[in-house]
């Protein structure tokens, strides 16, 4: 057998480098299949009819050149507006920046699985990438403007790079890509960067290779890169790192000690924020899934290191766990894409578990074993579409509600320049077009006399959910019922006297309380 060829694991020959790394050429077109599937998935099951949510609209208003910028909270960072900027900067419409996104999370999901190509058998790398594609989670955030996908694709790079340069001291792609993706991971998550960063340097004391000099360059390169701006960011309006900790902190509810396992399990029913997170756990056959993980991947580490792999399913699992720490054990509340990043990287050993159940040697039980594997993906994948089906209709719901409470607000002479404030003012101000100002809590921009200011020139409303009561300087102006919803059920605004007079058809009173 020459130098440049080897038999690979799964019977194909393919192209090896002076290092022994294997390149398999199908790797490439079953993992375009798979991105490309995922792309048209989104564009036909979860972009038609869909809105933005809360944190989407604060993120999309940061470079919309029609809209005003919400107030951008101590946790957040910029990396997902960017990726946003060219459509959102151009046009206010939904669908554009929906598959503008999908198509960013197809090539995403793509490159992130792609630098495993010499790592693991083309098989496994497909079957991974089609199982975390077609977790409810990665649908249905992969066409929305939210960073928890990105870190995790720019995790899954940065762990795959990370074993290829120490594998290969000639492979400078892979450093170039480590400090890449590394980056990409601060400039979504920085909290993420730090966890992935900890858990490469953890894996480098066990790894041949790992500790040389080159590879904590580019470590610590992607962490300048990526978090750099909300390190900047922390000193310029925070007044340091310390302080936009502790405020980001506050506003997540108090990171330390808390029990959230059983959280994300709840969540799993299609909840995209459990918070508080005090609900019955129902639709207990969403979650079968997420017990099945710990011994699928499990499996998938035995089954590597047969196959003398075994750091392609270790250390993907070793920087899963570092990465879901803090979202099981340091916050009090659950939402199901914090915990994207570990199901990517877990996504590679338990594919190896499930080719290996499904290549297994002819037997007996071979038609018994191929028809379990078989009912546990149909399975899986029925799962899966359901909750996807059932959060894009709240979503759908969600957006006709604000669209509806938009419509009257403009009715009632709440148009540009406006400032909403109040229970939803953020969302809300992104719909109706206004700036978003709120006197306390997380969002808090602004004080009662500059918004009172702001209301003698410009159009104000105040948001009050039913059962709510006004702030004092907002009593005595126009109460206009707003239409009723779920996502916002009994709710009224209290117009300040520059709105004007509402036209015939809009309800509207004074207040009496």
């Amino acid at each position: 057998m020459s130098e440049k060829t080897a038999r690979t694991s799964v019977g194909a020959r393919a192209p090896v480098t002076s290092a022994g790394r294997r390149v398999s050429p199908r790797a490439v077109p079953w993992l375009a299949a798979v991105a490309l599937g995922f792309c048209l998935t989104q564009v036909a099951v979860v972009v038609p009819g869909s809105g933005l949510g809360w944190d989407e609209t604060v993120y999309t208003s940061q470079v919309s050149r029609r809209l005003p910028a919400a107030f951008f909270s101590a946790p957040r960072a910029r990396g997902i507006s960017f990726l946003a900027a060219p459509v959102a900067a151009l046009t206010t419409s939904t669908v554009a920046l929906r598959v503008w996104m999908a198509l960013l999370s197809a090539a995403g999901l793509y490159l992130a699985f792609r630098v495993w190509r010499t790592l693991v058998p083309a098989p496994v790398l497909a079957l991974a990438a089609g199982f975390f594609a077609t977790l409810w989670i990665t649908l249905f955030y992969g066409p929305q403007v939210m960073p928890n996908l990105w870190s995790a694709y720019g995790a899954l790079a940065a762990v795959g790079c990370f074993l290829r340069a120490a594998r290969d001291p000639a492979d400078r792609s892979a450093v170039v890509g480590l400090g890449l993706a590394v980056a990409l991971t601060g400039l979504m998550r920085p909290p993420d960067a730090a966890w992935l960063v900890l858990s490469l340097a953890v894996l480098a004391l066990f790894l041949p290779g790992g500790r040389r000099p080159l590879l904590w360059g580019a470590l610590a390169a992607g962490v300048a890169l990526g978090c750099g701006e909300w390190l900047i960011e922390a000193y310029v309006r925070y007044g340091g790192l310390a302080e936009r900790l502790h405020r980001a902190s506050a506003i997540e509810g108090g990171t330390g000690r808390h029990f959230a396992v059983d959280d994300q399990i709840r969540a799993l029913g299609g909840r995209t924020l459990c918070r508080p997170c005090d609900v019955p756990w129902r639709n207990k056959v969403t979650s079968v899934w997420w017990f099945a993980l710990p011994p699928l991947a499990a499996g998938g580490v035995l089954v590597s290191a047969r196959a003398r792999r075994a750091a392609t399913a270790l250390a993907p699992l070793l920087a899963a766990s570092f990465l879901a720490v803090p979202y099981l054990f340091l916050i009090g509340y659950a939402a199901p894409r914090f915990l994207l990043p570990a199901y990517a990287l877990l996504a590679l050993p338990v594919a190896a578990c499930g080719w290996a159940l499904a290549t297994a040697p002819a037997g007996r039980l071979r038609p018994l074993l191929l028809g379990a594997v078989a009912v546990a993906v149909c399975g899986h994948l029925a799962v899966q579409f359901a909750v996807t089906a059932s959060d894009v209709r709240a979503n759908r719901a969600m957006r006709g509600a604000y669209d509806a409470v938009a419509a009257r607000l403009h009715a009632a002479g709440v148009r540009p320049p406006c400032v909403l404030t109040g229970d939803h003012a953020v969302p809300m101000a992104f719909y109706a077009g206004c700036s978003s100002r709120q006197i306390g809590g997380p969002d808090a921009s602004i004080s009662t006399a500059a918004l009172v200011a702001a209301a003698r020139t410009r159009p104000v409303a105040v948001l009050v959910p039913r059962h709510g009561r006004p702030p004092a300087y907002a009593r005595s102006w126009t109460a206009v019922t707003l239409p009723d919803s779920r996502a916002f059920p009994g709710y009224h605004g209290y117009l300040s006297p520059a709105a004007g007079r509402a036209p015939a058809g809009v309800r509207i009173r004074r207040d009496s309380r």
